[in-house]
């Protein structure tokens, strides 16, 4: 797998990350949500370099200019509902991508710490032979991407497979190196320390998807 960390020189990036975890700053949802989408649309400028291009010669008004547009196809898909304000940072930026989303969840059977995770909502376009980039805030053990993986390439192969977390936890980066292909790339904002017992990521920020759209029951 390839894996970029692209918060490791200080930036704006870094700016917003901060705020998106500080217990201050945070609890304005409007703000948190914002702050997700302006940090989507810095990891979909920082994505954009690997992708495909070609030359092309742009009539102005005063003349001819060459130059390059992306040729590569993109399929964005996010997965419910932590993953939405992210997914609109990389539309801003790749406002031709089609789109999809894939709701997945840890679901408690007996209310304690084991859980599994459910897949219960699908809605994506073809993207066969076309650049899949999957969408996720939290990177915590790693097995909600894999099972939505899993699901979503059961009838079709995108041409590549791009992986954007915002903040991830080593133990999930390395559940996904040991099942994912190893062509797949993982974009990472910020890499945190460790998962505590109940699997969440230290220090974090807390729920995402709660941060953003408010508790869920």
């Amino acid at each position: 797998m390839h894996i970029h960390y692209i918060s490791e020189e200080n930036s704006v990036l870094n700016h917003f990350l901060a705020q998106i975890r500080d217990v201050s700053v945070q609890q304005d949802r409007m703000r948190f949500r914002k702050n997700m989408e302006r940090i989507g649309e810095i990891m979909a400028y920082e994505l954009s370099k690997t992708l495909h291009y070609t030359a092309c010669a742009i009539s102005t008004p005063l003349g001819t200019k060459e130059t390059s547009k992306i040729t590569s196809p993109i399929v964005l898909c996010s997965i419910l509902r932590a993953g939405l304000s992210l997914h609109h940072g990389f539309m801003s930026y790749f406002d031709e991508a089609e789109n999809g989303f894939v709701s997945a969840y840890r679901h408690h059977y007996n209310n304690d710490d084991k859980f599994d995770i459910l897949v219960e909502y699908q809605a994506a376009p073809s993207f066969k032979d076309k650049n899949l980039i999957l969408v996720d805030p939290m990177l915590a053990t790693g097995q909600s991407i894999v099972v939505v993986l899993e699901k979503l390439l059961k009838e079709q192969q995108p041409k590549e497979i791009h992986i954007v977390v915002v903040i991830a936890a080593p133990e999930g980066i390395k559940y996904l190196q040991e099942n994912l292909p190893s062509n797949c790339h993982l974009w990472v904002a910020s890499l945190d320390d460790k998962l505590n017992e109940k699997n969440y990521i230290i220090p974090g920020l807390g729920d995402a998807g709660d941060l953003a759209y408010g508790e869920k029951l």
